[in-house]
């Protein structure tokens, strides 16, 4: 079938479907009367559906695995009010078919400016060791994988593109705080905030949907496994001391602040505290304005569990000029943070998706 037409924001009662989704969840059981049948989650990038299988449902179970993006035929009717899906077949979509960017939100800062972003960034660090460590470590697939990845598997920044907008949030302030801080060591923040989550492209798996963690990815997690990335790339490098490479990979491995966040050791350096409070509070401010983009006037939220309190929020105002972080890295930098023509986020309903899971934590927005 040719590409992607019909979204799932886009659906309506009484429309009949024959479109690909990503099978974000499946669960087969059984009516009142013993009859089996299929309950599923469908989604793309605009949001998700419930589905359900009344006949045949033994057969269209084996038809596909959570994680495939499947063709639905099927009829949207109305249930309690809502849009549900009645699918009468389903098969896997072939793989020429798929292309990713439908079925994941992505970030509405234009990728190219976000990578061009980047390597002004790292063109600003004047420590030279530091600035061959940034060279090694962002080059080839790393750096492919890091301009495409999401920042997290729900609370924050969890589209594509996500990671390297997050990181890019995350320097811009840093380098705004190393101003206003002059005895901090500004070379040694900023490298940290560029790199402190670069080991999310080996904690996560991004060849096939949904994300799912990497062995290593679970048994060592993104601290450590960034640690491991900066002494492979601060390798044979003269310029940096053994103590300069502890320090970066200091902030690399402190930077969830404290041990039930799943830091290794608590932030022990002025760069590495600052890290620490400047990365949570993009997750946190990510994870607000997600919230911001459903609200249709200002009000109070639904207990948020991620921040352990209800919100009293307005909407976004689209016509308000979008705040932006920084005008310059240096004279030839980009625009930092968001950029005056795109507001960062992927659409509300593509960030809340069932595709990301919230790991455990109470406080921290969780990564």
């Amino acid at each position: 079938m040719p590409g992607k037409k019909v979204f799932v924001s886009g659906l309506q009662e009484g429309s009949r479907v024959r479109e690909m989704f990503l099978l974000a969840r499946k669960n087969l059981a059984e009516t009142k009367a013993g009859k089996p049948y299929l309950s599923l989650t469908l989604m793309d990038k605009t949001g998700e559906i419930e589905a359900r299988v009344w006949d045949n449902a033994l057969a269209l179970d084996r038809a596909a695995e959570v994680g495939d993006v499947v063709v639905v035929q099927a009829m949207a009717k109305s249930y309690q009010n809502q849009v549900q899906l009645t699918v009468s077949g389903l098969q896997r979509a072939e793989k020429e078919q798929v292309a990713p960017a439908d079925f994941m939100p992505a970030s509405k800062r234009p990728p190219a400016e976000m990578r061009r972003e980047l390597v002004a960034l790292i063109a600003s660090v004047s420590d030279k060791g530091l600035h061959r460590l940034l060279d090694n470590l962002f080059q080839g697939e790393v750096l492919e994988k890091f301009c495409q990845a999401p920042a997290a598997k729900k609370m924050h920044h969890a589209y594509i593109g996500g990671l390297l907008e997050h990181t890019l949030s995350v320097a811009g302030m840093a380098e705004k705080t190393a101003t206003h801080y002059p005895a901090l060591d500004r070379d040694l923040l900023l490298s940290g905030a560029l790199v402190h989550d670069v080991a999310k492209i080996r904690e996560f798996s991004y060849s096939s949907l949904p994300f799912e963690y990497t062995d290593s990815g679970r048994m060592l997690g993104h601290l450590v496994l960034g640690v491991e990335m900066v002494r492979e790339a601060a390798r044979g490098i003269e310029e940096l001391s053994c103590l300069r490479v502890d320090s970066l990979a200091h902030l690399v491995v402190s930077h969830h602040g404290r041990h039930e966040f799943g830091a290794p050791v608590l932030p022990m350096t002025p760069e590495a505290i600052l890290l620490h409070h400047l990365d949570d509070m993009d997750a946190k401010m990510n994870y607000i304005e997600g919230l911001q983009e459903k609200q249709e006037e200002p009000g109070w939220t639904d207990f948020q569990r991620p921040l352990e309190r209800f919100l009293y929020l307005r909407p976004l105002d689209e016509d308000e000029p979008n705040r932006t972080a920084s005008d310059s890295v240096t004279k030839e930098a980009a625009p930092r943070g968001r950029s005056a023509s795109a507001k960062a986020g992927g659409s509300a309903a593509g960030r809340q998706q069932s595709l990301f899971t919230a790991m455990p934590g109470s406080g921290k927005t969780a990564e």
